[in-house]
Parts: C-alpha cells; structure tokens; sequence
C-alpha cells in the first residue's frame, strides 16, 4: 500500500541547504513511493512573520525555483500556493472556532515567545493560532 504525504515551506525566506536537507530531498524520495504527493507554498504561514508583500512574492517564487530544480515533477504530484485553496481559510476557521485556548497556550511557538515575553508584547494571534492553520 503506497502513501500519501504532505509537505511545505513557508514563505518567509530565502531557501538555504536547511531546506533542501531537511525537507525538499526527503519528500521528494517519498513522493517516489506515495499515490499521491502534495507540495505546497505555505504563504499564509509566512505572514505571520513578513509584513512586506515584495518579500513574500520573491520568497514564493525562490522556493518553487527550489522545490523544481530539486527534480519535483508537477505531472505526478500536486503542487500548488496555500492561498490559491480558499477553502484552506474556512477550514482554519472553522477549527479556530473548536479549538480551545487552553490547548493553544501549551503551543510550542507561543510557549518559546512567552518564556521570553512575559506580557505577550509582539506576539500576534497569528503566531499564537499558527498550529490550528497547520491542521
């Protein structure tokens, strides 16, 4: 029985070895073995970081040129931008809705921001919910 993966990289940044190690050439191996393969551009991820819109287009383009030139073949995988699935966003709402704060407050990206933040000054929601977008 083959498997189906999913995987992205935000859109926040120049792609570097990290992520071509770390995330690129391992999925692309699996994607070898899988029925269906998904990659996308996780853009909505990256504003949680980049307020400047040029950053986040050139960070998007980078990244494709860098998932396509490490061999992902767009005939037998899905690759696609967060932001082009609008039902991607009514999902997160709806689990935003469902999803207890309680839960969120134990989250590992706000948990490393409050420790060194006591007053939550500069964490942004997006931040704090990030884990409910990941779903």
């Amino acid at each position: 029985m083959k498997n189906r993966i999913l995987t992205g990289i935000t859109t926040s940044g120049t792609p570097h070895l990290g992520n071509y190690f770390g995330a690129i050439r391992p999925s692309l191996e699996l994607a070898k073995e899988s029925t269906d393969s998904f990659f996308f551009l996780a853009d909505y991820h990256s504003i949680i970081k980049v307020n400047n819109p040029q950053e986040v287009t050139s960070s998007i383009e980078n990244i494709a040129l860098a998932w396509l030139s490490s061999g992902l073949d767009t005939k037998s995988s899905y690759f696609y931008k967060q932001s082009d699935i609008r039902e991607i966003l009514e999902l997160s709402w709806i689990l935003h809705c469902v999803t207890a704060k309680g839960l969120m407050n134990r989250a590992h990206a706000y948990k490393a921001l409050k420790e060194n933040n006591d007053d939550d000054k500069g964490i942004n929601m997006g931040l704090f919910s990030y884990p409910i977008l990941m779903k």
